[in-house]
């Protein structure tokens, strides 16, 4: 083994300290491909980081594949591993970067997770306490929820909103998403900052008039449109565990997270119109392959009904 192509933290330690001064990687990501790149050295077995070619490394992804790691696992530490020599050879004088041509396992496809239309709208129309007068923190619900299965916002769309448009001030951004009540849209920023307008739907513009009316001035200053109960815009993380509470206090049957109304609305809006390229543009999607996978469940959903309906689709 070699001085220079010793397997040694020197290397792995230099790179992970080019990653945290100069990349300035949070300590979180930092931690990752520490282990990562340690796990690399354990299926090395001590052989210099030069001597290793990409028949190595396909032979280490095997292992892992075996040993029961998921293909997006594997996928990430191969990720890693990249990086590494891909820095490394501007230290070595290595002969290819033995990672470039290795993928990971194919990961299956799985569908998004979608309400059916009827569950959809229990889930947003139905009040948590059906007999009381609702506090305000049920009519922000109430208004959250429309409007994400409504317009088929992000979490972090939603979450984002703000009353009005509002400019910036010095050293400080622009308001990146906002409601106009009178045009019945929002105006989001979504990946890649891309702004896009959606349409807010009727049942959604009177649950956020209902929210309106109660909403109280928020303490933190800002012009969010939905607050906490500390009267500060609401997190992505309390959206998800209320929603999950009121999912579960109305009788949903199945686990919901924020992002099954976005599938839902995506699935039905399809469904009814079939108009991808329309759902495409409200949905935020920069390729429309990625909203081809609603195609999938509109055809579960037809193959369902004829399943059901037609009187030779099953065997006796």
């Amino acid at each position: 083994m070699t001085d220079a192509g010793r397997a040694t933290p020197d290397w792995v330690g230099q790179y992970l300290g080019q990653l945290s001064t100069e990349r300035r990687l949070s300590p979180h990501t930092t931690g990752a491909y520490r282990r990562d790149l340690h796990e690399l050295a354990l299926l090395a077995g001590g052989c210099d980081w030069a001597a290793l070619g990409h028949g190595d490394i396909r032979r280490f992804s095997a292992r892992l594949h075996a040993q029961g790691l998921s293909p997006r696992s594997i996928a990430r530490k191969l990720s890693s591993w990249r990086g590494f020599f891909a820095w490394l050879s501007g230290q070595l004088p290595l002969a290819a970067n033995p990672v470039a041509a290795v993928r990971a396992p194919k990961r299956p496809k799985s569908l998004p997770k979608a309400l059916s239309v009827d569950d959809a709208v229990h889930l947003v129309s139905s009040a948590a306490h059906p007999l009381a007068q609702p506090e305000p923190a049920e009519l922000c619900n109430r208004a959250m929820f429309e409007l994400m299965y409504s317009s088929g916002l992000r979490v972090s769309e939603l979450t984002g909103l703000d009353l009005v448009y509002a400019k910036g001030g010095p050293g400080q951004p622009g308001s990146l998403g906002w409601l106009d009540l009178d045009a019945r849209e929002v105006l989001v920023t979504g990946k890649g900052n891309k702004m896009r307008t959606v349409p807010v739907g009727a049942h959604a513009i009177a649950a956020l008039a209902a929210w309106l009316a109660v909403r109280p001035p928020a303490r933190d200053g800002s012009g969010a449109l939905f607050l906490s109960e500390r009267a500060t815009r609401i997190s992505p993380r309390v959206l998800q565990l209320r929603l999950k509470a009121h999912a579960r206090l109305v009788g949903t049957a199945v686990d919901v997270h924020p992002h099954v109304l976005r599938h839902s609305f995506a699935s039905h809006l399809l469904q009814s119109s079939g108009d991808l390229r329309a759902v495409q543009d409200m949905l935020g999607h920069a390729s429309i392959s990625s909203t081809q996978v609603y195609t999938a469940l509109d055809f579960q959903h037809l193959a369902a009904v004829y399943d059901k309906a037609h009187p030779r689709a099953k065997s006796k």
